[in-house]
């Protein structure tokens, strides 16, 4: 799920790395909203599993039948 974030702002902040605290970085994942946030988040995911070598398709639910039935039709 390699997504894009798309905005319609842009948010810019100037100043020495000494002196900046996280709050730019709050605002800028607060206006982006939920969606976006899970996104990224998934996004990390998918990252770490794949330069490990592991197959990101692994993260899916695993689910098990447990009673198979065929319908008339």
């Amino acid at each position: 799920m390699s997504a894009t974030i798309a905005s319609d702002f842009v948010m810019e902040r100037f100043g020495k790395l000494q002196e900046m605290d996280r709050s730019f970085d709050i605002e800028f994942w607060q206006r982006q909203g939920d969606a976006a946030i899970f996104r990224a988040a998934w996004e990390l995911v998918e990252f770490y599993y794949r330069d490990r070598g592991l197959n990101p398709d692994d993260l899916r639910l695993q689910r098990t039948i447990e009673h198979f039935e065929r319908q008339a039709s």
